[in-house]
């Protein structure tokens, strides 16, 4: 009888006892060339918990941290592995600049880091777009960006992106006029501007231009990687998912499109979750909340696969995009993450 060497058997002991990986069932792929940056095996790790509405994360590669808000508490919060979720800012976007109904969702909403490090933070109640050092302040001197569009005061700037050149792309959507009692939009006199906005503001020039006037409830944004598009996610009014849609601007002319409708996910999952914040891949590829989780979507508007974080509101990337980043919505309060593949 022919002896099989030792090392071979111990090859096949180590290689056969070795436990098999489990795809992650929160994960459903449409189309697997997405497996490049997605990994199926990823499991999804709660970052933190019981923030009554996150919103608005970014990462800061100077500290190594994940920075986000709580709308409903107005403030601004760091994570990282060392110390976990603390309060950073506040208060963080109600601070007394600009009259507002003085009740609802007047924290701060989105945020980016500029090639300075400064912190840049749309503000709800200050119905502005400001500036502050990026460290801890519990009395925080905010700079004012931009907070009017031809002598009028903006609505509630809701969440930005910033291009190569350091211009601005916002929208304005009239959160500071939400009244949660009634889940509705109200009517004041504190409002001046007669619609909702998506801005291009030139910190360079102090100029801002209109971008489109005509979107309903205009709320996350992005710019494609080459920056000839500008992405928009198109909510329903009043939070009904039967017009909401994800937009797409041609930058030369402001030609409008739609891009996605996912009329079949609303449809499916019927759990009332919109399209809300994105965040834009160097693939080009579309990560955006919307119907049934986080949706990825191609430069060319197909649906490439899904991750159920449950109800999200926005969500983003570390610097090299290793890790995805989600903030939940109020009845999600957490914020997670999921390793990518490098």
């Amino acid at each position: 009888m022919k002896k099989i060497p030792f090392l071979t058997l111990l090859i096949f002991f180590i290689f056969c006892s070795e436990p098999k990986k489990s795809i992650n069932p929160k994960i459903e792929i449409f189309d697997k060339s997405i497996e490049s940056i997605i990994d199926i095996y990823s499991e999804i790790e709660i970052l933190a918990d019981s923030i009554t509405l996150p919103e608005g994360p970014v990462w800061d590669k100077n500290s190594n941290s994940l920075l986000f808000v709580d709308v409903a508490n107005n403030q601004i919060l760091k994570w990282n592995k060392e110390t976990g979720s603390t309060k950073f800012i506040s208060p963080g976007g109600n601070t007394g600049y600009a009259p507002n109904l003085g009740k609802g969702l007047l924290g701060p909403n989105g945020m980016v880091i500029d090639s300075e490090g400064n912190l840049i933070v749309c503000q709800h109640g200050d119905r502005r777009i400001a500036l502050i050092d990026n460290k801890e302040s519990f009395k925080p001197n905010f700079k004012t960006v931009v907070d009017n569009f031809n002598g009028k005061r903006l609505n509630s700037p809701n969440d930005l992106t910033i291009s190569s050149d350091g211009s601005i792309y916002f929208t304005d959507p009239p959160f500071s006029f939400f009244d949660l009692d009634t889940y509705s939009f109200v009517d004041s006199d504190l409002r001046e501007l007669d619609f909702n906005g998506v801005y291009k503001f030139n910190p360079n020039e102090n100029k801002i231009i209109s971008i489109s006037k005509e979107i309903d409830v205009p709320n996350g944004l992005g710019l494609s990687p080459d920056e000839k598009y500008l992405y928009v996610n198109k909510m329903g009014i009043p939070f009904s998912t039967s017009n909401s849609r994800i937009l797409k601007i041609n930058l030369d002319n402001l030609e409008t499109e739609t891009f996605f409708e996912g009329r079949e996910l609303f449809e499916k999952f019927k759990d009332g979750r919109d399209f809300d914040g994105m965040a834009i891949h160097s693939s080009g590829n579309i990560f955006t909340s919307g119907p049934g989780g986080l949706l990825v979507i191609s430069p060319d508007g197909k649906l490439k696969a899904r991750i159920d974080f449950s109800h999200i509101t926005n969500c983003t990337f570390d610097d090299n995009e290793k890790y995805l980043y989600a903030t939940g919505f109020i009845d999600n309060p957490r914020v997670y993450r999921i390793k990518l593949k490098e």
